[in-house]
């Protein structure tokens, strides 16, 4: 299970927000590039970077950054943010991103969806973003009536094997995890990365331990507790391992040392 740094973007700084409220932004770096190095060199294997910029206005704007951070050595970068169509999608590929995050456009154009999918493969992941159990969009401004099932369901109808889900209302409050939008997303067959509310090592093991159960919760996205210094990132990967090689040993398969592999 992998521990994915949250780095968000807004006028060129490293920022993170509450709730997804733009009026309620704390700057923690006016230097991305440094702040993946750092968390590059604690372990980090992929980085979850979000245009917050692209995600307002609908289009990517901070993909030069997005490609220097994408040239560290050592790390991939998935990248969400304002990605609504297919020319945008190929040039945050084109520019070193590994993965690119598709929201909006996942819910109102199936047929790019489809072909996004079909082009790229596994190099798009869709954005499941929760409040009060429907879908929003738009950079979180805009709710609809879809449930994260249903929309998962018709994701994995359109060829998308991977989803990232937030509930939009733990996003920056440090209040703990709500797994239940992500477990109906993985009931449809998608890979799931969990986000929102993670703080402490009890929240990773949480996670850990339902991945272990279903075998559809793949990864986890920190953001607030990693800047704050409520959770080290060394803390949150010995935690996730931890926690698996707990439920290893309790499912009487654990082999006598330690197990950092997945399903």
């Amino acid at each position: 299970m992998e521990v994915k740094p949250a780095i968000d973007i807004r006028g060129g700084r490293c920022v993170r927000l509450f709730q997804g409220d733009y009026n309620r932004e704390t700057v923690f770096s006016d230097d991305p590039i440094s702040v993946a190095r750092w968390w590059a060199s604690l372990g980090a294997r992929t980085l979850h970077v979000v245009d917050l910029d692209g995600a307002a206005c609908g289009r990517p704007v901070n993909l030069p950054l997005v490609s220097r951070i994408s040239s560290i050595a050592g790390v991939q970068v998935e990248l969400g943010g304002g990605l609504r169509t297919f020319g945008d999608v190929s040039a945050a590929l084109d520019c070193g991103v590994s993965r690119a995050i598709i929201g909006t456009v996942a819910l109102r154009d199936p047929e790019l969806t489809r072909r996004l999918a079909e082009r790229f493969g596994d190099a798009i992941a869709a954005s499941v973003d929760v409040r009060d159990g429907r879908i929003t969009v738009a950079g979180w401004m805009e709710n609809t009536p879809t449930a994260p099932g249903e929309f998962a369901q018709e994701l994995r109808l359109l060829g998308i094997s991977r989803a990232i889900v937030t509930d939009v209302s733990r996003d920056g409050t440090m209040t703990g995890p709500n797994l239940e939008p992500a477990l109906k997303v993985a009931a449809a067959g998608l890979m799931v990365t969990i986000s929102g509310g993670i703080a402490s090592t009890e929240h990773v093991a949480e996670i850990a331990r339902c991945a272990r159960a279903t075998r559809g919760i793949v990864g986890m996205v920190i953001g607030r507790a990693l800047y704050t210094g409520a959770l080290s990132l060394p803390e949150a990967i010995r935690a996730t391992h931890d926690a698996w090689n707990e439920a290893r040993a309790e499912s009487g398969v654990y082999a006598g040392k330690e197990d950092h592999s997945m399903p």
